[in-house]
């Protein structure tokens, strides 16, 4: 890590993010204590984020969470791949795909519109562009909204892998920590 962690909120603002990340991930995550302590607003601005990925889409959570952890995967931004992870555990969404999205394009784990949906974030993310044969595999798959929605998605995990990337904040153990919660909860019915 190339900041030194802030471990004192400065706003009240702040403290409440503290104590609901402690309470919803177990810890206090590293970009709030390097980033968003030196920079408070982000507070804010991740919280409607937040919002938007969570609540603010019609996308289904296990789409979601693939494009995502795709995008932090090709980014190599392992604390996006972690909370990326733990988000999914705690959503009750399963990690086999999530651990086969390296052979996506191959493995049978993954339909024709998950394909479509990954194929088109990686090239958004990759080259900034999409081809119009990618564009138009998407368009056999999704609606006009939910092309939107998985452009904003990858907009905000690339956004977020951008914030983490240059200084250096690596995996918070944030996916271990919600494995070990969930094995002390009910199954969900599926």
């Amino acid at each position: 890590m190339r900041l030194e962690p802030i471990d004192r909120p400065p706003t009240v603002m702040a403290r409440v993010a503290y104590w609901m990340m402690q309470r919803q991930l177990g810890k206090v995550i590293t970009p709030a204590r390097v980033i968003y302590n030196r920079l408070p607003g982000m507070y804010g601005l991740s919280w409607w984020l937040l919002r938007v990925q969570q609540s603010g889409v019609q996308l289904d959570a296990p789409t979601r969470y693939l494009v995502q952890n795709w995008v932090a995967m090709l980014n190599q931004c392992h604390f996006c791949v972690d909370i990326g992870r733990a988000g999914a555990v705690l959503d009750r969404v399963g990690l086999e795909k999530l651990d086969a999205l390296p052979t996506w394009r191959e493995s049978p784990l993954f339909d024709e519109r998950e394909r479509a949906a990954l194929a088109y974030v990686e090239e958004a993310t990759r080259s900034k562009r999409v081809s119009d044969e990618t564009f138009a595999a998407l368009r056999k798959h999704f609606s006009e909204r939910q092309i939107v929605e998985l452009t904003v998605l990858n907009a905000i995990e690339n956004f977020y892998n951008l914030l983490n990337l240059p200084l250096g904040i690596e995996a918070d153990g944030l996916c271990a920590i919600a494995q070990g919660r969930a094995r002390g909860r009910p199954q969900a019915a599926g």
